[in-house]
């Protein structure tokens, strides 16, 4: 089995020279001003968690919500191949790049923090005002009658009606992992054998709190966003390709109102042609300079 999320976080290391110019013009883009901060995948690669869309990341197509709702074995190869996923994403630490968005914080540098990403390593890492816009990986919610319950439970629940479920995938290998705490296997027999869980309240469809592709985020959560962009001097991207709407709309917006985009992401985001200054690099590495950079307001 590959086991990402099993090794200690990446240790940042040190800018190289061509990145250090970069970064001294965004140094004179966000000093003296509050800025806003959208995150993607790439900041949790150095944790151990492969992207989506990263160089050297595999192609991958996720379940959409509708594949999800609308087909019970569906659910069955999910919620088996999530039970794998999740038992390894749950051992993430944060890295570099979360102690310093959480550090930009303390010091009072950001009006808030926008994640794409569902593993809640922001706040562990000690972040407090974050907008987790796709949702969270350690929480279930039942579609029939709305109730929410801890991953950790469930996991537990799974593990009584699976017993054994673990050590034979262990056995089969894991091809894949991902993001979404999901994992490739291909041993059809094992994902056919899986047991699924049902609501303990009403016996109804339990699903991950987070949004699947075909699922629009919550009107509240993209409100709560807007107005950290709007409050900000600027917005800063990092380790996010932008190829979903659900985080390139804050970019256009920022850059709508005429204020400076900040992206510091490996390869190219849908966003570059909006940037005001791009730095292809790593982004803890970077983060990290700027959390120790940056001048107090």
């Amino acid at each position: 089995m590959t086991g990402f999320a099993s090794l200690p976080p990446v240790a940042a290391a040190a800018p190289a020279r061509d990145e250090l110019e970069v970064l001294q013009e965004i140094h004179g883009i966000l000093a003296g001003d509050r800025f806003a901060v959208l995150t993607g995948a790439g900041l949790s690669t150095d944790s151990g968690i492969p992207d989506y869309r990263g160089p050297g990341a595999a192609p991958r197509a996720p379940m959409t919500y509708q594949e999800f709702i609308g087909d019970a074995e569906n659910r069955q190869r999910y919620w088996a191949r999530n039970h794998i996923g999740w038992s390894h994403l749950r051992r993430a630490d944060p890295n570099g790049g979360h102690t310093a968005v959480a550090r930009l914080e303390k010091r009072g540098l950001l009006t808030g923090l926008i994640t794409q990403n569902v593993d809640r390593l922001h706040e562990d890492a000690g972040s407090v005002n974050v907008v987790d816009l796709h949702g969270r990986f350690d929480r279930v919610v039942c579609l029939d009658c709305h109730r929410r319950y801890s991953r950790s439970l469930l996991a537990g629940v799974l593990e009584e009606l699976n017993p054994g479920f673990l050590d034979r995938a262990m056995a089969a290998g894991v091809v894949e992992m991902a993001p979404d705490a999901d994992a490739t296997v291909e041993d059809s027999g094992l994902i056919e054998s899986f047991v699924v869980a049902r609501c303990p309240a009403c016996a109804g469809t339990l699903k991950p709190d987070f949004v699947y592709f075909g699922e629009n985020v919550p009107k509240d959560r993209v409100e709560r966003s807007y107005a950290m962009v709007d409050e900000a001097g600027a917005l800063v991207v990092a380790g996010s390709s932008l190829t979903v709407m659900s985080g390139l709309r804050f970019v256009r917006h920022a850059a709508k109102q005429g204020k400076p985009v900040v992206i510091i992401n490996r390869g190219q985001t849908r966003g570059d042609s909006l940037a005001s200054i791009k730095l292809d690099a790593g982004v803890s590495e970077a983060l990290t300079w700027l959390a120790e950079e940056l001048p107090p307001l």
